[in-house]
Formats: structure tokens, C-alpha cells, sequence
């Protein structure tokens, strides 16, 4: 299995949470991780450490500072490495044909090797839609960007890509021209560069089981007619993800799942240091 992320040195302890988190639930020896970073983690060391303790491979991908990003729009909540994800493929081994890429406020709570094998044909991507949770948001989102082919808006924080494919389809100049052209435009920036660009060729998958708004589980129960509460949650759904500004690391956190991922985030930092 072939795992993404994109982080800076301010998320490595919540990347070995989720890392930790998947070992715990994906029956696989062959695990490789691939981390997207402007300039080397000064944590790098660690983390590699951490990897060893756990039989992952991790690799550094250094993008350093020739990126086409640097016109993005950025912010402490949206540093640049937000968008490296959208040229993976270049950064990356050209003998891998597929990577599942995920944000590092994700915790893995069931088996991620039934979407990991999912079969991508031609499409770019698999990722999950919050439609049902934001009906009204996704027909405004499909408006302001353009891509009224598009099933949804699809959220970036969980993305399967076929890398095959997107070294043959995606250029770095169509995405620089469409961020200097809605460069005023882009709310959720990855994001919405992602829904306007290529939100068609996305395979779409189930949020509740692949890609769980936390902050959204009274909606889940409803729109389910009762059915996905917690216990279901916890038996069937495989990544809860933690969107938002308020974070389950956070001392401040009231959120219902924050129990668990600080339970989760307790035991690897036991297991971490041999306890």
C-alpha cells in the first residue's frame, strides 16, 4: 500500500497518529509512506525512526522552491503544501500506478484496503462528496467554479489517485492559469482547484464509511434515518476525519470523537516510546 501526505514540521505528531492509526487496521507488511514538503522536515529523523518502529517505508519528497504554487493563495490554516498533492505524479517514483492520499487530521478505525483496491479505469480520482450533508453549498461550489459536470464537490482530504493517468492528463500550466484566473475565487484553495479542474473525472465514494465529517454525525443520523450512529460508526466506517478549524489534539476540543483519537494518539505515544 502506497500512502500520501503533505505536511510541514507542525504535523508530525498528528501524521504518526494516523499512520498508527492504519497499521492498527490494514493487514499488510508491504507499506510505504511518501510525505510532500517544501524543504526537509527538521523532524525528518524522527519520523523516519517512528516508521521503522511501526515496518513502514517512509520516503521524503522535497519539492523545494521552484513550485508553481507559490501564487496560490496561503494562510497559517492553508500553508503551501496544501497544494502539492495536485502534482503528485511529478513528484513521485514513475513505477508507482497508485497512491491514496490522505490529510493528517484522519484516524483510521477499520480496513482501508477495500478502497485502496478500487478499480479507477480512466478517472483521475476516487474521493467522497459531502452532498448530502451540504446539498445547497454543492450547487453554489459547482456555480463559482465552473464544472457543472462535476457529481459533486469533492473533498481533498482523502483522495485514491491513479497516477498513470495523471501524468498522461495533468499539466502544471493548466492549473497555474486557473489559479491566476479565480485566484480571488478560491475559498477552500486545493479544493476548489481540484472540483474545478477535475471534479469530473473523480469516482465517487461513500463520505460515511471513506471520509466521516465529524462535525457532522447528527446529520449522519439523520439522513440515515437513525441507522449510522455511533455504533455503526465505529463497526463499519473506515477514516473519521476531523475537518475544521477545531482539532481533536486541541485541549479545548468537545467533539464527539475526540475521546477516541486521544485514546488512539495515547497508545502510539506508549507503544512509540516501548511502554
Amino acid at each position: 500500500m502506497n500512502l500520501l501526505f503533505s505536511i510541514d514540521d507542525r504535523f508530525i505528531e498528528q501524521l504518526k497518529t494516523t499512520l498508527y492509526s492504519i497499521k492498527q487496521h490494514v493487514n499488510l507488511e508491504d507499506m510505504h509512506v511518501y510525505v510532500l514538503q517544501e524543504q526537509a522536515l527538521l523532524k525528518t529523523d524522527e519520523l523516519d525512526f517512528f516508521c521503522q518502529q511501526f515496518d513502514i517505508q517512509y520516503h521524503p519528497v522535497v519539492i523545494g522552491s521552484g513550485s508553481i504554487f507559490k501564487e496560490a493563495p496561503v494562510s497559517d490554516r492553508y500553508p503551501e503544501s496544501i497544494y502539492y498533492r495536485l502534482l503528485a505524479q511529478n513528484y513521485l517514483p514513475n513505477d508507482l500506478d497508485r497512491i491514496l492520499y490522505l490529510d493528517a487530521d484522519i484516524l483510521c478505525i477499520n480496513d482501508l484496503l477495500p478502497l485502496y483496491e478500487l478499480p479507477l479505469g480512466e478517472s483521475l480520482y476516487a474521493a467522497a462528496s459531502h452532498a448530502k450533508l451540504t446539498e445547497m453549498t454543492t450547487v453554489l461550489n459547482k456555480v463559482r467554479l465552473g464544472n457543472y459536470e462535476s457529481e459533486g464537490y469533492f473533498n481533498s482530504g482523502v483522495l485514491l489517485m491513479n497516477l498513470r493517468q495523471l501524468r498522461n492528463e495533468v499539466k502544471e500550466a493548466e492549473i497555474a492559469a486557473f489559479i491566476k484566473k479565480n485566484q480571488l475565487n478560491l475559498f477552500l484553495p486545493d479544493q476548489d482547484i481540484l472540483n474545478g479542474l477535475y471534479g469530473d473525472r473523480i469516482i465517487a465514494i461513500p463520505d460515511h464509511i471513506y471520509n466521516y465529517d465529524v462535525r457532522k454525525n447528527r446529520t449522519y443520523e439523520t439522513i440515515s434515518l437513525g441507522e449510522w450512529r455511533l455504533d455503526w460508526v465505529i463497526e463499519h466506517t473506515a477514516l473519521l476525519h476531523f475537518c475544521g478549524k477545531d482539532k481533536p489534539w486541541q485541549k479545548s476540543y468537545r467533539g464527539r470523537f475526540g475521546a477516541l483519537y486521544k485514546y488512539i494518539d495515547r497508545t502510539r505515544r506508549k507503544a512509540e516510546n516501548g511502554l
